[in-house]
């Protein structure tokens, strides 16, 4: 068995061929990621194609969630970050970690789902409007069809529709999560990204958000960090694993579970370590 905990092992990325139907939603180019003096990231790269489920896997500390971060810049809230490297919007090229590039701006391209349901305290419906706010649109009307279509799109719509001005935190765990999804939705993001988004959830509510995911990704382009390797091969369509801040193998799910082409996934995936 390989020593993979006390070692840095040198990235051996294996990326299968893109899928010819799915055009590519953005490109991760040569990435890495300092928090201070602490190299976090090193050099990774591969593409987030369109309309389609992106897994990032890994053991603790592995920078599968620092990955996830960088694209919507949430690490620039603290100080002595820094980036190299890009991830291009497509089709524009926009690198969204370029220092010209306004992090707001880009928070309003990326939506963001994380661990723990993280309703503002406030009701249903401004929880799914803020966002709306943000980006300068008042208009009644449209934030009220947003607002439906958001929490329509969240499969939560027929739950709280009667109930729009109670308070978020009246909802169960599970309603909350796919409140924030629908919150995040709301302003239309290019990606939509999830950090372990059913970690702290029961297996009913769990089922439901995989359920959900399955479904958003016919129209919004996901990218989910989670630790549960079976979620994963259920929900996703590409699987990148990561090891010690470098991305050991990438590829199409069912490749990356069935036939790793590197050593580290294949004991990983067959639960070897982590």
């Amino acid at each position: 068995m390989n020593d993979l905990t006390n070692a840095r092992s040198p990235a051996v990325t294996t990326a299968s061929p893109l899928s010819p139907e799915a055009p590519v939603r953005a490109q991760v180019a040569d990435l890495s990621f300092w928090y201070g003096k602490f190299q976090a990231l090193h050099g990774v790269s591969m593409p987030i194609e369109d309309r389609r489920v992106t897994a990032i896997i890994g053991p603790s500390g592995c920078g599968k969630s620092t990955l996830l971060r960088c694209f919507n810049r949430i690490h620039d809230l603290y100080a002595g970050v820094r980036y190299e490297g890009a991830i291009n919007l497509m089709p524009d090229g926009l690198n969204l970690v370029s220092r010209t590039v306004d992090p707001i701006l880009v928070r309003l391209m990326v939506g963001m789902v994380f661990q723990k349901p993280n309703p503002f305290p406030k009701s249903i419906y401004e929880n799914v409007a803020s966002g709306l706010y943000v980006r300068g649109i008042r208009t009644k009307s449209e934030v009220e069809g947003r607002v439906e279509k958001a929490l329509k799109q969240a499969a939560i719509w027929d739950e709280v529709k009667d109930r729009l001005k109670s308070p978020a935190y009246e909802l169960s765990g599970g309603q909350q999560q796919r409140l924030c999804i629908a919150r995040a939705l709301a302003p239309e993001p290019k990606l939509l990204l999830l950090d372990e988004p059913t970690s702290a959830l029961d297996p009913i509510a769990t089922a439901k958000i995989e359920s959900l995911i399955d479904d958003l990704a016919k129209d919004v382009t996901i990218v989910i960090v989670t630790h549960n390797m079976g979620q994963a091969a259920r929900i996703s369509d590409q699987t990148a694993f990561m090891h010690l801040g470098n991305l050991v193998e990438f590829g199409e799910t069912e490749q990356i579970f069935t036939n790793p082409k590197a050593d580290q996934t294949r004991d990983y995936v067959t639960g070897r370590y982590g």
